[in-house]
């Protein structure tokens, strides 16, 4: 009984310290991509260089450690067409996402940033019931209406709105959403179980593709007029590995929890992000209305996530059901998630 309870007691420290690790890591992930972008000591202002270059790392390291290495495994069940009609889609999705949301810290605080970010669920939502994976309810409809009028008040707090920047971000919003919508038809319509690992191997290939090209138009002309730029191996290296770690400490957590831990822990990530920005950053003046706005925001996510748990809680019980009758269970795909 006692080596029980340690062992209960060892696998719950375990589980706070993931939890930790993702934490630490996404928010540094976000302080370290706005140092990279902004920092005149390494003048980089390349957004899309940037998140190509995670890119091509992550396809290259996934590569190493499941084909070379062998650390990893690859679920198998992957085929052209599910590729082209699924995998293509979300990898186009996690390209803008990444891309429009590094370019908008050129523009705007960290804070504000991630204070825009609230909108996920309302932006998820709407596009789900369009497709018909939401249900329309006066609950759900209540809960939109919060996240929206708290996330428009932080804005109206927010002393220096750059538009420019608020484009950018909600537009990382929208392909966060399609990205997110895209996998949850992945894993009703095609039924193929892949965990994070699974989903960065092929998934980041695509990626890469998709920001190369505009790369090539948008951003290497900039980086060939700017002749001699300082280029730094070691520290790019090192944030292109920061995030591929922030993607292993997603699969940790999940796989220890569940994930709607993520989004729970997400959530205080958040907050420590906008507390912290406002001390390491000079653009980063937070005010009271804009703290206010937010609070609602986040009483409105803690109540869209809490509706999941209920949701997903529903679901497993009625999986279990199934499985006592001897019915076969849907297969489910575990999503990955890259803080940009």
């Amino acid at each position: 009984m006692a080596g029980r309870q340690q062992k209960s007691t060892r696998e719950e420290v375990l589980t706070y310290g993931y939890i930790l690790l993702y934490i630490s890591l996404s928010s540094g992930q976000i302080f370290f991509n706005k140092w990279v972008l902004s920092s005149k000591q390494i003048n980089f202002p390349y957004p899309l260089g940037l998140t190509l270059l995670h890119m091509v790392f992550s396809s290259v390291l996934c590569f190493i450690l499941t084909k070379v290495l062998k650390i990893m495994k690859v679920e198998e069940g992957m085929t052209i067409e599910i590729y082209a009609t699924s995998v293509v889609p979300i990898g186009a999705m996690f390209a803008m996402t990444l891309w429009l949301g590094n370019t908008a810290y050129m523009y705007i605080s960290v804070a504000f940033a991630q204070m825009l970010k609230a909108i996920m669920p309302v932006a998820v939502f709407i596009l789900g019931a369009a497709v018909g994976l939401e249900v329309m309810s006066c609950r759900m409809l209540f809960i939109m209406s919060v996240i929206s009028f708290g996330v428009l008040v932080a804005s109206y707090g927010e002393m220096n709105v750059n538009w420019i920047g608020v484009v950018y971000q909600m537009g990382g919003v929208v392909g966060e959403a399609f990205r997110l919508i895209f996998m949850e038809i992945f894993v009703k319509r095609k039924g193929l179980k892949l965990n994070p690992v699974s989903v960065m191997y092929y998934v980041s290939p695509c990626s890469a593709l998709c920001l190369f090209i505009p790369w090539i138009f948008l951003e290497k002309p900039k980086m060939d007029a700017a002749g001699s730029w300082s280029f730094q191996p070691i520290v790019l290296a090192l944030n292109s590995l920061c995030t591929f770690a922030l993607n292993l400490s997603v699969f940790l957590v999940i796989s220890h929890t569940s994930a709607l831990t993520i989004r729970v822990a997400g959530v205080v990530k958040d907050w420590v992000v906008v507390l912290l920005s406002a001390v390491l950053f000079a653009d980063t003046k937070l005010t009271f209305i804009n703290l206010l706005g937010y609070g609602i925001a986040i009483a409105g996510v803690a109540a869209y996530n809490n509706h999941k748990l209920k949701k997903e809680a529903s679901r497993a019980s009625s999986n279990e059901s199934q499985e006592a009758q001897g019915m076969p269970l849907s297969t489910s795909l575990t999503p990955s998630k890259t803080d940009a």
